[in-house]
């Protein structure tokens, strides 16, 4: 009776736990047949994805290991990744040359975001989420000044092509033709009519490897510790402040440089939205994926960007079948991916106030049994 009372807890505890990834694989396995999309179609755009999206995923790993949660201020790299973008672009550096540049130059503007969003998110401890979150819109403002009013009147920028008419300020669309998909085509690979962007994979790989040796040395450590406990992380000496301020440094420069490589993959920069809803995307696929908001994985990333893009891409043919509006599908998915992160949210807040719970009630439970004890003892005398 025991075992089966054991089991049967592990199977609850499993299935509170997978519950987001269970449901996509559900809203997949019914959307892909009504979409009518060819499986070779399929495969091919999920491939592309993954290339495009898994290095911004992986950046948001690092926080959460130090106990700060969902890195929502993953923007301000990609911002950072798109001023050093429109930069070289101006200087007309193309193909591999101008992408490594650019990743070079996103990495200063990332690290002084980052430092700035670390130190107020020390500020707001407890609040890391809808802090950066906040942040996110604030430097978004920031941005939106450097190239509509600076680019072109304070920084210089000679190539009429990527300015407004008025003399000043970014177009709306940058052309990063010359630069698209270089990184991609690299080394060229097509497996049954599926092309591989293979150079992009073995980046991403050596991301994945980093991001485990990393676990591995003493700052690794020192973020784990900090992300279980603070305060006995303060009294075994770690520098708690500075350990989480480097945190949100290194996921801002690695959301910096895979930004470049996203941008690279589409071919354009739309000037003032394609960071907008980065890190809204990005968080929801990893928490698809069966991360939560104190635990993560680089499985969970990539289960995450395979079913969350699945459903971006049958949902609006299987909305299309059902409906006959094309349109259902993007609200559909749009809506699920705002939805995944409230219910996320919602659940490791229930999860943490049972824990405090549980925790309060033995604590209750000792000392009444030192109480009884106390008493016993006494009564003895």
């Amino acid at each position: 009776m025991n075992t089966n009372a054991k089991k049967r807890e592990k199977a609850g505890a499993f299935l509170r736990q997978s519950s987001v990834p269970i449901m996509f694989v559900i809203i997949c396995a019914v959307c892909i047949p009504i979409s009518g999309l060819s499986p070779s179609y399929l495969i091919n755009e999920i491939v592309t994805r993954m290339g495009r999206n898994v290095f911004l995923i992986l950046s948001l790993l690092i926080p959460i290991m130090a106990g700060m949660g969902l890195n929502f201020g993953m923007t301000l790299g990609a911002m950072a990744g798109e001023i050093a973008l429109i930069l070289v672009s101006d200087w007309q550096i193309v193909g591999i040359p101008g992408m490594v540049l650019a990743m070079i130059f996103s990495v200063p503007f990332s690290i002084l975001l980052g430092w700035f969003c670390g130190k107020i998110l020390n500020m707001a401890r407890g609040r890391e989420m809808i802090t950066s979150y906040i942040i996110s819109y604030f430097i978004n403002g920031v941005y939106q000044l450097v190239v509509l009013y600076l680019m072109g009147s304070v920084i210089p920028i000679r190539h009429g092509s990527i300015k407004l008419p008025r003399g000043y300020g970014i177009r709306n669309t940058v052309s990063l033709l010359n630069m698209r998909q270089k990184l991609d085509n690299l080394i060229p690979l097509t497996i049954a009519g599926v092309k591989i962007p293979v150079m992009t994979f073995i980046v991403i790989g050596v991301l994945c490897l980093v991001i485990i040796w990393f676990r591995r040395t003493k700052l690794g450590q020192d973020m784990r510790a900090v992300g279980q406990d603070m305060q006995v992380a303060r009294d075994a000496g770690i520098n708690v402040e500075r350990t989480r301020i480097i945190s949100i440094i290194i996921s801002t420069v690695l959301a910096g440089i895979g930004m470049v490589i996203y941008l690279q993959n589409m071919g354009n920069i739309a000037t003032y939205s394609s960071h907008s809803q980065i890190g809204m995307f990005c968080i929801a696929a990893l928490l698809v994926g069966g991360a939560s908001v104190d635990k993560a994985s680089i499985g969970n990333v990539f289960l995450g960007v395979i079913l969350f893009h699945t459903m971006f891409i049958v949902a609006p043919k299987a909305g299309a079948a059902i409906t006959g509006d094309s349109m259902i599908g993007e609200y559909f998915r749009v809506f699920v991916s705002y939805a995944v992160i409230t219910v996320a949210l919602v659940m490791y807040e229930t999860q943490k106030r049972k824990r405090k719970s549980l925790e309060g009630q033995k604590l209750a439970q000792a000392q009444k049994g030192e109480q009884n004890k106390g008493q016993k003892e006494e009564n003895e005398a």
